[in-house]
């Protein structure tokens, strides 16, 4: 009986992969961003695109820069103070970082999932009608609740224990919830750092699947150190690898190659890619 040889991360890629448009919209224009912290350069030198309705993934080894890049989308390295980004984040074509940007409705805009789940010490209701609240949009406030959980493919599971606190959901529930959190506040983009990471693999799947029905209404850009989770759920990926000084002192993060994943699991362009995909290093 002949065994079924497991897939191949460029099989996984071109399964997922779609028929590429002939114009993609852009979303974020990145033109030589780089990211300090102090005399300490994070990444430099990042240019790249993002495309609407698609899943971008950032992938590469720990230390170069893959969550410091995605915070600059937001504007969240503005509360490190030591922290100076310079170069050019465009969003729909407007510079994100000038003067007359207000960060908070960025954030509003352009929400954010992190690596662990956080919901607040509320009631699942309150976690989602929070945004909403601050921000003022309270009318049909519980049929904005309810639609945010159906969107993040919770409310099934919640929708008769609104009153109980978020806190005692499963790891898996409570990162669903704070997608739906971050959906109550009808952004145009969703940052999702490491979402999967702390999560068991039943769950994984539930968060990959819903990144491929939100990618229809949103921008979803992802960083991930798992390139399986990249192949299964990226339209493009970018790979950022680390620029260490001669004197193996300071490390930077740099951005080797950015394509449509299926490329960058199969063909790249890079050397340093495909020892990376290949589990040469890294």
């Amino acid at each position: 009986m002949s065994s079924i040889e497991p897939m191949t991360l460029g099989q996984i890629a071109q399964e997922h992969d779609e028929v590429e448009t002939p114009k993609r919209e852009v979303v974020f224009a990145v033109e030589d961003l780089a990211v300090a912290y102090a005399s300490n350069v994070a990444i430099r030198e990042v240019s790249l695109e993002v495309y609407k309705n698609a899943v971008t993934a950032f992938i590469g080894p720990s230390g170069c820069g893959k969550s410091t890049f995605i915070r600059c989308f937001n504007r969240m390295n503005d509360l490190v103070p030591s922290a100076k980004v310079t170069g050019n984040v465009l969003y729909h074509g407007k510079d994100l970082y000038a003067d007359e940007v207000d960060p908070v409705e960025v954030r509003r805009r352009i929400g954010m999932v992190f690596q662990k789940p956080n919901p607040f010490p509320k009631s699942i209701y309150d976690n989602i009608a929070f945004g909403p609240r601050v921000l003022g949009l309270k009318d049909n406030l519980s049929d904005r609740v309810e639609s945010a959980l159906q969107r993040a493919a919770l409310w099934d599971e919640v929708k008769d224990r609104l009153k109980e606190s978020a806190l005692g959901l499963s790891g898996g529930q409570q990162q669903r919830l704070c997608i739906a959190r971050c959906l109550a506040v009808e952004p145009d983009v969703i940052l999702m750092d490491e979402p999967a990471s702390a999560l068991d693999p039943i769950s994984t799947t539930r968060i990959e699947d819903l990144m491929h029905e939100l990618k229809r209404e949103y921008t979803i850009v992802i960083v991930t150190h798992n390139m399986q989770q990249a192949a299964r759920v990226a339209d493009m990926t970018a790979f950022f690898s680390v620029d260490v000084a001669p004197d193996g002192g300071k490390r930077t993060g740099i951005l080797v190659e950015y394509d449509r994943t299926s490329k960058i699991f199969t063909t790249p362009a890079d050397k340093r890619t495909e020892d990376y995909v290949t589990g040469r290093f890294g």
